[in-house]
């Protein structure tokens, strides 16, 4: 059997198998794709497939199925992904733009991610080991009680409302902003107390109290940690998947709501020369998701973060990875900006 022939033959298995979720057979493959050979062919073909282990007949079938080392090479043969449709292009550009902060940008981006691929979309919240000041905020409420805003380059905002202790105006609030715009902007939030020290030493000797106050407010705004944290959407299209996992799927559900499965195996995903990274099955080193695939790529200034989606391993692997991939840069324009 040529090599090339053996290719297109598992093409056409993973292929018909997404499609239709029912083993397939030789004489549908020859009915249904161009292949140029006979059904007889096609399956000797399918034998030494199987005997390579990479389909299987499920039960007394006379169809096959692909096997997780099935779907790796066709995975891998994937020579490049297709680009999305310009509506949907539109649809995550428009999405995107409109949101507000960075906890409504990843909520959308979740949402879109899991309506475009009908999977579980997850994303990481962006690391902050490299996040920097980007811009500082003081809003005067009342004489004594200021609201302090503190936003990184990730895009992320924090911020709270403190009692300085004495009352102070709206000039002096501001020249203390800008005091600590021009110490701490480009800082990165993992160094801000060590900066802190040198603000507040030049800092007009009348204002330090509320100086010190407001400096104490930022470094904690600066530590409030969410690299671990994910956010979540489309559950529901797990459930309705559920004749793809032939044990059960609670223990993939309690690993997506514990977050600490998930969010290790992101952290150990590489990127292939097509920007996107795909684990399939038992590839998964933890057992609660060797039934399930995770199509995942980074994001962000230094695309450390992940953004992907989580599935059955019966999945359109070529739209997934694009789509995952076009978000993902989506994203990392909206942060940037």
């Amino acid at each position: 059997m040529s090599e090339p022939r053996r290719l297109e033959v598992l093409r056409a298995i993973v292929e018909d198998y997404v499609h239709s979720r029912e083993p397939v057979g030789s004489k549908a493959l020859v009915e249904r794709h161009q292949l140029g050979v006979s059904s007889a062919t096609i399956r000797n073909d399918m034998a030494v497939l199987e005997e390579e282990g990479l389909i299987v007949a499920p039960h007394t079938s006379a169809g096959r199925i692909p096997t997780d080392k099935g779907y790796r090479l066709f995975v891998d043969q994937l020579s490049d992904l297709k680009p999305l449709s310009s509506a949907e292009r539109r649809a995550i550009q428009n999405l995107l733009e409109g949101a507000e902060d960075i906890d409504d940008v990843l909520d959308r981006t979740v949402r879109l991610l899991a309506q475009l691929t009908n999977q579980v979309a997850v994303v990481q919240y962006p690391h902050l080991g490299n996040a920097k000041v980007r811009h500082i905020e003081f809003v005067l409420l009342a004489p004594a009680q200021v609201l302090v805003v503190l936003i990184s380059t990730t895009g992320r905002v924090e911020q709270r409302v403190i009692t300085v202790p004495s009352p102070v105006t709206e000039p002096a609030l501001h020249e203390l902003r800008q005091h600590f715009l021009q110490g701490l902007a480009g800082t990165t939030l993992t160094r801000i107390t060590s900066h802190l020290a040198d603000c507040l030493a030049t800092v007009p000797v009348q204002l330090r109290g509320t100086a010190g106050a407001l400096g104490r407010c930022l470094e904690q705004l600066a530590g409030i940690n969410r690299e671990d944290r994910m956010v979540m959407a489309g559950t529901a299209n797990l459930a309705r998947a559920t004749g793809d996992f032939p044990l059960t799927i609670g223990p993939i559900l309690e690993a997506l709501e514990e977050q600490v499965v998930m969010l290790r195996l992101l952290s150990e995903m590489e990127q292939d020369a097509r920007g996107v990274s795909v684990r399939i099955g038992s590839e998964n080193p933890y057992g609660s998701l060797s039934e399930a695939s995770v199509v995942a790529t980074g994001y962000g200034p230094d695309a450390s973060a992940m953004v992907g989606i989580l599935g059955p391993t019966r999945m359109d692997y070529p739209n997934t990875m694009a789509a995952v991939r076009a978000v993902a840069r989506y994203l990392s324009r909206v942060l940037n900006e």
